[in-house]
């Protein structure tokens, strides 16, 4: 094998390794993705979609290469030719081998490259899927919450408007009796007023006529007092 095919082959294996790993159950797609973006990547980002399209270039020409060699030592000639000479027939046999050995370990390398480059969108994908999902439940988990104390603020709501009303209720039924009592007082205080206007008439009344009685007897009196004195005069002369 020469130093190129021993490449592509470890290469192969590497790739093989690596999606292995990837395809571990018991590590995470969140666990992957806070590896993924390590730092230490950062230094290989601008440089990866050049190398990942320049690794699929290399592993095409190879792959063609491995190609053109199975079919030239498939090709019916030359092996007309090698049945004539043992030797040369074991040696083309020998080169269709390395040319199909060739040719799957770059066509397996080149599919290989692909799917792993595949697997690694696919678990960045999942990993923030997984995220989403989680701030999204946390968000509903949260609306749920608010919803729901809402509905107990409202349900607080319509119990203290039904308490005010209640109160309002029976403070009205408060006022109306109070209400009622003071009319009932202002008719008796009306009432009352009016016994006291009819007694204070009738003791004007009174009043006046013991005032036209006083008068009548002091007019009396003044002409008793009048006649005593003429009746004495006239006694004297």
């Amino acid at each position: 094998m020469t130093l190129q095919w021993t490449v592509v082959a470890i290469f192969l294996y590497v790739e093989i390794a690596v999606i292995l790993i990837l395809c571990l159950p018991f590590i995470s797609a969140k666990r992957w993705r806070s590896l993924f973006n390590l730092s230490i990547w950062n230094w290989f980002a601008p440089y990866w979609n050049r190398g990942f399209f320049t690794m699929i270039l290399i592993l095409i020409i190879l792959f063609c290469d491995a190609l053109r060699e199975v079919r030239k030592y498939s090709n019916a000639e030359p092996m007309g030719e090698a049945k004539l000479n043992p030797n040369l027939f074991d040696h083309l046999h020998m080169k269709l081998f390395r040319a199909q050995r060739n040719l799957y370990i770059s066509g397996f390398s080149l599919f290989l490259w692909l799917v792993m480059r595949r697997v690694v969108t696919l678990i960045n994908q999942v990993a923030m899927s997984t995220v989403t999902g989680t701030s999204l439940q946390n968000q509903v988990e949260s609306a749920n919450q608010a919803a729901k104390k809402y509905q107990e603020d409202n349900l607080l709501l319509k119990q203290a408007l039904l308490d005010e009303e209640k109160n309002t209720t029976a403070g009205k039924r408060l006022l109306r009796k109070e209400a009622e009592k003071l009319m009932e007082e202002l008719k008796t205080a009306e009432d009352a007023v009016r016994k006291s206007n009819a007694e204070v008439e009738a003791m004007k009344r009174q009043a006046n006529g013991l005032t036209k009685e006083y008068d009548r007897l002091l007019t009396k009196h003044n002409e008793l007092q009048n006649l005593q004195g003429g009746a004495g005069d006239k006694k004297d002369q």
